[in-house]
């Protein structure tokens, strides 16, 4: 989270508002943050020198705190850039709950994806909107935030056609729901 917001912020000053909004625009399909988590990182990255605050007064509106990167902020960023990658635990709570889903029996199975299914179109059809607004660009950073989201389509697509695959292989084959054997 840290390391996000001190990216974004890198590329603009902004107010927790404005970052959260950013969030939403540009990253929300690979690294996810509620207003609390930003608020909470902000004042973080403030107490550690990190990024800097400055108050904007306004006569009709409350004041705006803009928050900037500093250059120790931007060293941070760029010591984690260059750091190696780190393999992340997988945690997919939808697989784990497929995993564990045949005890429940074909209807309810069949309604787990038909939800996933929803979902992943719902964040397609996003995806999609967002890479509209986007335009063709020469720009390296540009580029490479297109890039991003192009994946996020990618993986949201597959997750699309593979539902579709599991769900035609589970209408294809009688299904049963197995019972647990107790011990005598």
């Amino acid at each position: 989270m840290k390391h996000a917001i001190l990216g974004l912020l890198d590329l603009a000053p902004m107010t927790g508002y404005d970052l959260k909004k950013n969030f939403d625009a540009t990253v929300a399909h690979f690294w996810s943050a509620d207003q609390s988590q930003i608020y909470r990182t902000l004042s973080g990255l403030v107490d550690g020198g990190l990024a800097s605050v400055s108050v904007v007064e306004q006569s009709s509106k409350p004041n705006r705190n803009v928050h900037s990167i500093t250059e120790q902020g931007r060293a941070a960023l760029d010591d984690w850039l260059r750091s190696p990658l780190e393999q992340q635990p997988t945690r997919e709570p939808f697989l784990a709950r497929l995993f564990f889903a045949g005890r429940m029996g074909a209807d309810r199975v069949s309604a787990l994806l038909d939800e996933r299914r929803a979902a992943a179109a719902a964040q397609l059809a996003a995806l999609r909107a967002l890479q509209q607004q986007e335009s063709a660009t020469s720009d390296l950073a540009a580029r490479l935030r297109l890039a991003t989201l192009d994946n996020g389509i990618a993986h949201t697509q597959s997750e699309l056609d593979w539902l579709d695959e599991l769900t035609a292989t589970l209408a294809a084959a009688p299904i049963t729901t197995p019972t647990l054997e107790t011990a005598p």
